[in-house]
């Protein structure tokens, strides 16, 4: 399942693709968006995505916004009408200005809202912040993250808990508590102050990297190693996410993976210490 970096990514993409141009054809495969048909004419444009974590919703001219999480299945595909071909994966919309698509197949998890009840769908209402919503930054993490009804939260659930932060997902995980230096047993109460900013500053500078090297968290200057020795992008891609058995980047430590949360997590036991 797509994660916030690569749900923003998408959501960029699709902007690209027919944002702001009149969408001269459009397309409701799915049965629940049919009385969206007389809704939108030659006119209508996407005026705006934005992203909760793992969901979109499309704001449209017409004051329709439109609300979808990808769960496991659903997929985007963008591009000029020339290089579109068709799909056999079940087409659940498409729209189309003169010169390129966007097409939404197989997802399940669809809504028709307003821009006033956005904020009221029952997975938003439930979310924490994005981390990459815009202003958001590494202050007012480390504000959340003082907060007493997470105290007693071990840091391996508390990650994953999309009320607490949005878009936060395994790899993700992983990724920053190893970046952080703290081990998932941990609870956040029992962190020194020096531990929750650290902590803080991971999961904001963490979660931007991934987005703005799509999906890349090992640090530049370890990429540029890998890259030297010749190692595909996934040998590089994290410092320890999927990489069970292997060295650790900083210390050489052989990779752990523990099932934490109903999920697999990564971490060095040397530069993770549980104590």
């Amino acid at each position: 399942m797509p994660e916030g970096p690569e749900v923003r990514i998408a959501a960029d993409k699709i902007q690209r693709a027919i944002g702001q141009a009149p969408l001269v054809s459009r397309t409701f495969a799915h049965p629940s968006l049919q009385v969206l048909v007389d809704q939108f004419d030659d006119s209508t444009h996407l005026s705006s995505i934005d992203t909760y974590g793992k969901a979109f919703v499309l704001n449209f001219s017409n004051d329709v916004s439109l609300y979808v999480h990808l769960q496991l299945y659903g997929r985007w595909r963008t591009g000029t009408l020339k290089s579109f071909r068709p799909s056999n994966r079940s087409l659940r919309f498409q729209f189309c200005t003169e010169t390129h698509y966007a097409a939404l197949y197989s997802a399940t998890d669809l809504d028709i809202l307003t821009p006033d009840t956005v904020q009221q769908h029952p997975f938003i209402r439930k979310l924490g912040p994005d981390i990459l919503r815009p202003g958001y930054g590494t202050a007012h993490i480390s504000r959340r993250l003082n907060s007493p009804k997470f105290a007693r939260r071990r840091l391996g659930g508390l990650m994953m808990d999309q009320s607490v932060f949005a878009g936060i997902g395994n790899y993700l995980r992983s990724e920053i508590l190893f970046r952080a230096a703290l081990h998932h047993s941990r609870t956040l109460g029992s962190l020194e102050d020096a531990e929750r900013t650290a902590l803080a500053r991971m999961i904001h500078d963490t979660t931007h990297q991934s987005y703005r090297t799509k999906g890349i968290t090992l640090s530049p200057d370890y990429v540029a190693i890998a890259k030297a020795q010749g190692l595909k992008r996934r040998r590089y891609r994290h410092f320890v996410f999927d990489r069970e058995g292997e060295s650790c980047w900083v210390c050489q430590t052989e990779i752990q993976k523990s099932m934490v949360a109903g999920r697999r997590l990564y971490w060095c036991s040397t530069c993770q210490s549980e104590n």
